[in-house]
């Protein structure tokens, strides 16, 4: 991911291609045909997915992928805030969560996230910045990001941590690799050292979405193979540390998060000392310019759309449940949890002033991820303008968009 210009767009790494791929802002297609206005009547509601539910959450005294997986949803992203890249000389001293234009984190708005039904969430961190040239992580940079862990684990809620775009020294090429490798695993054995006496409440995913920088093609062998040897090396340095890390559950990532990519290049899991342990992670931003696309006319979605010159004629709820289910059958019917750890489509204010369509969209994404036995994590940028995905208020920590927040967590159940 690149370094916002503003708060309200998306980064580098929202993938564009044809077919399911997570798009960025900046860099693909332009906007779709037709203009729209009003949107103040909302969509029919979408036909429901036709797997069935997961079972009902119930506690576990063996703490495995699948029974925490099942404890996890509705999801959350705490994103553009511990990810934050700012200024400054390597190693920065200070935290820079501010650096994107979000506020400082509080304990009072992960309780707040608690308190609207949201069960887990995913913290984005950056760490090469407060790294010195050893690849030695700040302390004080420890201690926020354990901090920020503590706040969200006092509110009840499950805990996801990451080496996120972190500067974009992660690329999937021979001429990386190795660089690449003896850095993550000094990285996470830092990590997963600090962390090694929290309980299954907290799981470590090892990378974010892997890409040749700008490269948003279908992988080759070598990026392949170089990505998920970057799995590897991520659960061989948290195994290696002991603890509670010897058993915690550890998220790996499909290429580039996209479904068809990982499907393609991850089917196969890393090797694990652990017994059902991991999980896998993928991401969904389809269509492009519904989602995430600023400059695109396009606002309506689904089976509601009225006026086909501001819709797009594919990912619709058939292509949504036809991605997720190859998921299902890739992943979670091979006894895999997966993590939809990602998703969400901007505000269109000003197309779509009630959000009747972006509801629409996000209870259909939620709900489908849900059924087809995923764990969704719903993108917040801390955003609550045009054009953002920011659900709460950070600074007051309370729900800018209620009817949003209810549509998702009520499709989660």
């Amino acid at each position: 991911m690149v370094r916002p210009a503003t708060l309200g767009r998306t980064f580098l790494s929202r993938l564009c291609a044809s077919t399911a791929t997570m798009l960025i802002l900046t860099a693909c297609g332009d906007g779709g045909g037709g203009s729209g206005s009003g949107g103040t009547t909302p969509p029919p509601v979408a036909t429901t997915p036709t797997p069935s539910p997961p079972p009902a959450p119930a506690p576990s005294p063996t703490p495995t992928a699948a029974n925490i997986a099942l404890q996890m949803s509705p999801g959350w992203n705490l994103g553009n805030s511990l990810e934050a890249i700012g200024g400054g000389t390597k190693p920065v001293a200070t935290s820079q969560e501010t650096a994107w234009g979000n506020p400082v984190v509080t304990q009072a708005l992960m309780t707040a996230v608690a308190a609207q039904g949201f069960k887990s969430v995913r913290i984005p961190v950056a760490w090469n910045q407060y790294a010195n040239g050893s690849d030695t992580i700040g302390s004080a940079w420890m201690n926020r990001v354990a901090e920020v862990v503590d706040y969200a684990r006092k509110a009840g809620l499950y805990v996801v941590i990451n080496v996120h775009w972190d500067g974009g020294w992660l690329q999937p090429t021979f001429a990386d690799q190795a660089m690449a490798n003896a850095r993550l695993t000094t990285f996470w054995k830092q990590i997963a050292t600090k962390f090694k006496d929290y309980d299954e409440h907290l799981l470590f995913a090892g990378t974010n979405e892997i890409l040749v920088t700008n490269v948003y093609s279908a992988p080759t062998a070598e990026n392949c193979t170089v990505q998920k040897g970057f799995n590897q090396k991520f659960v061989d340095a948290v195994r290696a540390t002991g603890g509670k890390n010897a058993t915690r559950v550890l998220i790996v990532q499909g290429y580039n998060t996209n479904i068809d990519h990982t499907i393609g290049c991850n089917a196969a899991m890393p090797i694990d000392t652990a017994t059902n342990e991991m999980m896998m992670e993928v991401h969904y931003y389809d269509p492009y310019n519904f989602a995430l696309n600023e400059n695109s006319k396009v606002w309506q979605w689904g089976a509601g759309a009225t006026d086909p010159t501001v819709t797009e004629t594919w990912a619709n709820e058939s292509y949504v449940d036809a991605q997720f289910q190859k998921v299902k059958t890739t992943f979670v019917d091979k006894g895999v949890p997966v993590i939809l750890g990602e998703y969400g489509a901007i505000a269109k204010t000003d197309l779509d002033p009630s959000g009747s369509y972006r509801t629409a969209w996000n209870r259909y994404i939620t709900r489908s991820a849900y059924m087809h036995g995923m764990v969704p994590f719903y993108w917040d940028n801390g955003a609550t303008g045009n054009h953002g995905f920011g659900l709460f208020n950070r600074t007051t920590a309370t729900v800018t968009y209620p009817t949003l927040v209810t549509a998702i967590v009520g499709a989660a159940k």
